[in-house]
């Protein structure tokens, strides 16, 4: 009954979604504090009965209940237990229901978190959360129902696809969804301040923290995909614009312009139009996401499934929820004030630069990633777009949005001088253009697009441990004391930009000094790579808990002294039999070593892909920096103090 206990958690779930979404959204409208007190218990009702259905497929996957279609197709009893856990979102209807689990998390604790808020505030927001998902678990019940029944029940499953046997699984699809679904927090409260009418700093104040939260999960969500992809496919590729990789790219763009976009709105009132957009626009990029990968309208790894029906409901869901939205904006708008006023050089319009940008930035690879797929469908030929369109439009456009990296947290708001920057500003400079020209020499070969990504990149770093020294250097107080008081928020917005130098850092040098070669070898062969030795040792075979592999042994090598020895597999899977590359990869803080093996050629002789890759890693790490930073702002003090007289300016609902 494990199963039926589930869908009936499920109808449970979509019913208190309703209760949570349209009496509490009329009770708003009316000020009815009676309707509005239903929200809070709503959600936390809505939260526990999807939590029990999300238990219950864990728990039919655990005791390999194959009379449920989807375990039957996604597990297997040699499964080992982590992927029997991973595989309840390992496929189309359980990731589905992995998009409710964490909607409800996040809505759990908006109920939570939110309560100095002003209620109408609170309850418009759970409100507009509940109507979002109204439509996921209809989808879910309709349409993706994982509690399926098959009779008669199969005596074994089919097992989970190998390509998602990896640990990397276990969390990479749940950082992405909390980084798509937290933008849902981003929307609601734009929707809620546009139904309020309290569109000024106190509502970006509330939403900030929620936005960066968001934008962290999704930062973490990409660099770990892009991680998998790197060492789990067998390419050495960390990016390959694949669309589904874009489909999470783009929203992380538009939330990284409505986090700034956001700050303008907190201190100076200004930009409350752009924020809203963003702000809505953010979230149907991720509903976006969602049709691209479950629709069928393409071909990827990350592509969950191929049923067009389900992907007609999700774009029909998307046009309800953009095209509502949009009215409401288009309604309300109008009516917003303009905020502060500033001048041309400010703080405030080298973030409504930065703003443009990444808008264009992100209008790039939407016309690169839809282009072909709108060409397809209406049976107009086909085309690929790949790395060269995006490398020649994306990064033109991010040159200068590094620039404005370095330059505007330096800037006043209101009205910025050149002159009270220009000694800062021509320091750094003076410190990256001599290390960014010199450094390039010391790989043996200099290059012109070398020097200059690594000037960006260590402007970013530089430019950014400038502000603080700026800020200490300044005022009357010790420099330890103003040290002290530097807020978190500055120094998460210090650490992600780093961040962001840091991964441009690495970017630029595995780009430009990566090696590769695709080498035959026999027991004894060698070859030199990027400076070192790898030796074929032969090969074993190793019987895995449901897979059989051919496991070589490579040993390496520099300069006759011994690194390491490195094992990459060719794995075949006993109930697929699909055939695996299970890379070795030596990592270290200024390269990786990454071995392969290809195919066979005979008994004792393989194909091996053996490449170097100088800081790669700083490519990952650079994001785990950015998210740290995210960390960091989200828990600056005035957040959590910004409700506590929040109940004493709470609006009347009705006009702006």
């Amino acid at each position: 009954m494990i199963p039926e206990l589930g869908h009936f958690a499920l109808i449970v779930a979509l019913a208190v979604a309703l209760v949570q979404g349209i009496p509490t959204l009329i009770g708003v409208v009316r000020g009815d504090m009676r309707l509005m007190a239903l929200a809070r218990p709503a959600a936390q009702a809505q939260f526990l009965c999807v939590a029990t259905g999300f238990g219950c497929l864990v728990q039919c996957f655990v005791s390999n209940d194959f009379s449920v279609r989807y375990v039957a197709e996604h597990s297997n009893t040699l499964l080992p237990m982590l992927y029997k856990v991973t595989a309840v979102w390992g496929g189309h209807e359980g990731s589905m229901l992995l998009w409710v689990m964490l909607l409800t998390v996040w809505t759990m604790a908006v109920a939570l978190f939110s309560r100095r808020l002003p209620r109408e505030t609170v309850t418009a927001v759970l409100a507009v959360m509940g109507l979002i998902s109204v439509g996921f678990l209809a989808f879910v019940l309709f349409a993706s129902n994982p509690f399926e029944r098959l009779l008669p029940a199969a005596a074994e499953g089919r097992d989970l696809n190998p390509m998602l046997q990896d640990p990397g699984m276990a969390f990479h699809p749940p950082m992405l969804y909390m980084g798509y679904v937290g933008f849902s927090v981003a929307f609601a409260f734009a929707i809620a301040a546009l139904i309020s009418g309290r569109l000024d700093a106190a509502w970006a104040r509330w939403s900030r923290p929620w936005t960066t939260v968001a934008w962290m999960f999704l930062t973490l969500g990409i660099a770990l995909g892009s991680w998998w992809a790197y060492y789990e496919l067998g390419w050495g590729g960390w990016w390959f614009w694949d669309p589904v990789e874009n489909a999470s790219f783009m929203p992380w763009l538009l939330g990284t312009a409505l986090i700034h976009s956001l700050a303008v709105t907190e201190k100076r009132g200004c930009f409350k139009n752009w924020t809203v957009m963003l702000a809505i626009l953010a979230f149907a990029l991720s509903l976006l996401g969602t049709f691209l990968v479950r629709s069928g309208v393409l071909t990827s790894v990350h592509a969950f499934a191929t049923d067009p029906k389900r992907g007609i409901f999700v774009l029909g869901f998307l046009v309800v929820v953009v095209g509502s939205s949009l009215t409401l904006f288009a309604w309300r708008a109008p009516k917003v004030g303009r905020g502060g006023l500033f001048e041309l050089f400010s703080r405030e319009s080298l973030l409504l630069l930065n703003n443009v940008l990444l808008m264009a930035a992100t209008g790039a690879v939407f016309i690169g990633t839809l282009y072909p797929l709108c060409l397809d469908a209406l049976d107009l030929g086909k085309i690929s777009v790949g790395a060269p369109y995006f490398e020649s439009v994306f990064v033109p456009l991010m040159v200068p949005l590094v620039l404005l990296i370095g330059v505007g947290p330096l800037a006043r708001w209101k009205a910025a001088r050149w002159k009270d920057m220009a000694r800062p500003l021509w320091l750094t400079a003076g410190l990256v253009l001599p290390l960014a020209l010199a450094m390039p020499l010391l790989s043996g070969r200099w290059s012109l697009f070398v020097a200059c990504g690594l000037a960006l990149g260590l402007w970013t770093i530089a430019a950014s441990f400038a502000q603080i020294v700026v800020r200490v250097a300044g005022g009357t107080a010790g420099p330890w004391a103003r040290l002290a008081s530097i807020p978190r928020a500055q120094w998460g917005m210090m650490l992600a930009h780093a961040g962001v130098g840091v991964f441009i850092i690495g970017v630029t040098m595995v780009k430009n000094y990566e090696t590769a070669v695709e080498v035959r070898m026999t027991t004894g062969d060698t070859a030199s790579v990027g400076g070192y030795t790898f030796t074929f040792q032969g090969i074993e075979e190793l019987n895995g808990p449901n897979y059989i592999a051919a496991r070589a042994r490579v040993e390496v090598s520099r300069d006759g002294s011994s690194v390491g020895v490195m094992h990459p597999e060719k794995r075949i899977y006993t109930v697929q039999r699909m055939p695996m590359t299970e890379a070795a990869i030596d990592s270290g803080v200024f390269r990786d070593l990454y071995v392969a093996l290809g195919e066979p050629l005979d008994i004792r002789t393989w194909i091996l892909r053996i490449q170097h890759k100088p800081l790669v890693g700083w490519i990952w790490w650079g994001c785990v920096l950015m998210a740290l930073g995210g960390l960091l702002a989200a828990t600056d003090r005035r957040y959590r103090l910004a409700g506590r007289t929040a109940d004493a300016a709470a609006p009347m609902p009705g006009a702006i």
